[in-house]
């Protein structure tokens, strides 16, 4: 115990040793031309502190008519090399006085020099403070624990992170320098927390990224275009689930790119897509995770976890007491039809009370729904304390916006009625139809506490209706 109090004193001491200015004898030039730094160091301490070093310096020992040995590292940036430097002197570093690029750079180069016994430290210091931005930068830390094998700890975050919230890499801005391996992991697992035409639509996304020369706009692309596109995703489209697309989206979202696939897979599923006696099948097959039996092309089994937990009144933190399943009612791209109506909702919710209503916003990821504890009764408005509406912004659950029916407004909380107006919560949030095939919604501030987007109306992609129980 004596002892190690006597550390400190012992490290400084070092630290004192590294700038001494006339017992050095080995200088080392650090960084590539114009950024070059030149540093003096002692050779016995380099020797048994870096293995890496230690092979240099056994290669290139002083000779009796030399007063130096010089050894270059170029690799390495000049102030990273300081901060390594003064932890081999003194066994000390301090990780919060450096932003995160740095750290990565200082692993990168303390696995170069072969200071193994550092690496554990800096894994777990960015594993268990720097959660969020592991997230955001995914691509970064996935690309640099994998080419170098000894990150293991590392490696594991991220293979955890594949398999529980592939999304948030989806998701992510950086998702289009992703590596391809990287890639190919994604779309191979069956867990993903996201729809199939989300998938596609990403492996698209990616594939433009690698190729800023193509045009913007699909109808200007060329047969030579279409084959550049098709020659960065051919290993790719064999992991897209096709099958679990409904016709609409495979109409919109893949026949405009039918030329970058095999003329066999696409005929295939033409074929599928026409036959009408598949449509059950299709409806059956979302690439979602099976816990919870989530069977929605709009949420996750997390999004559903929280609003389950908003529904009791509970904290998001707090544990759910109650277990709820989300039973599909409706499905506007199954069950609705072309006409300026919402008959089908009608006939299929009316009278259906614990229903939670999501709809996803067209060319976003934003999802906005709301819950009704009653029953829908058309025609009229409906009186209760406990409905709510809300909205997810980049299909994250961490991105939401909760409002809650306002007491003194109660009695407008829920409305369904006219020839084209769906599920209402009062203005707060309206379901239409202008045109054949054309799903809108409105928001604007009445019987609820809060808005729960910055547009007041938006196009549709899909709406769905589920029952809770």
């Amino acid at each position: 115990m004596v002892g190690n109090k006597l550390l400190p004193k012992l490290s400084q001491d070092l630290l004192e040793i590294l700038n001494d200015e006339d017992y050095y004898d080995i200088t080392i030039e650090v960084g590539n031309d114009p950024y070059v730094k030149v540093f003096r160091a002692h050779m016995v301490i380099l020797n048994y502190r870096s293995s890496y070093l230690r092979r240099i310096l056994s290669t290139n020992k002083k000779k009796n008519d030399e007063v130096l040995t010089f050894i270059k590292l170029s690799n390495i940036i000049p102030e990273i090399f300081q901060v390594i430097l003064r932890y081999i002197y003194g066994g000390k570093i301090s990780l919060e006085e450096y932003d995160i690029p740095d750290i990565i750079k200082i692993m990168i180069a303390t696995k170069e020099l072969g200071l193994q016994e550092l690496i554990p430290y800096l894994e777990s210091f960015l594993i268990e403070n720097k959660t969020n931005w592991i997230e955001q930068n995914f691509d970064l830390i996935y690309q640099t624990c994998f080419e170098n094998d000894s990150f293991l700890e590392l490696q594991k975050c991220c293979k955890d992170l594949i398999s529980k919230e592939p999304n948030k890499i989806f998701n992510s801005p950086n998702f289009s320098s992703i590596p391809e391996k990287l890639l190919t992991t994604l779309i191979q697992n069956d867990n993903l927390q996201m729809n199939e035409i989300q998938v596609w639509e990403h492996v698209i996304k990616w594939g433009l990224a690698q190729n800023p020369e193509l045009p913007s706009d699909l109808a200007s692309f060329s047969k030579e275009d279409f084959n550049i596109l098709k020659n960065t995703l051919q290993r790719y489209i064999p992991f897209i689930k096709f099958r679990n697309l409904t016709s609409k989206e495979f109409l919109k979202k893949v026949k405009p790119y039918k030329k970058i696939l095999p003329k066999e897979l696409y005929n295939d599923l033409l074929e599928y897509f026409l036959d009408d006696d598949n449509d059950l099948i299709k409806r059956s097959e979302p690439r979602t995770v099976k816990e919870n039996n989530i069977d929605s092309k709009i949420i996750t089994s997390q999004h559903a976890e929280l609003i389950s937990k908003w529904i009791d009144r509970l904290e998001n933190t707090d544990k759910l007491i109650t277990s709820y399943k989300f039973k599909l009612l409706y499905r506007d791209s199954c069950d609705g039809n072309e006409f300026l109506n919402f008959d089908k909702f009608r006939e299929i919710c009316k009278n259906q009370p614990r229903t939670v209503i999501v709809t996803k916003v067209k060319d976003s990821n934003e999802v906005i729904g709301g819950y009704n504890p009653v029953e829908w009764k058309c025609e009229f408005y409906e009186a209760t304390k406990d409905s709510f509406i809300f909205s997810f912004s980049n299909n994250s659950i961490e991105n939401y916006i909760l409002s809650r029916v306002n007491v003194k407004n109660e009695e407008y909380a829920i409305y369904c009625g006219g020839t084209n107006l769906g599920p209402a919560f009062d203005g707060d949030l309206t379901i239409y139809k202008y045109g054949p095939d054309v799903l809108e919604y409105k928001c604007q501030r009445e019987s609820y506490e809060k808005l729960i987007t910055s547009k007041n109306s938006d196009i549709l992609e899909e709406f769905e209706v589920f029952q809770v129980e």
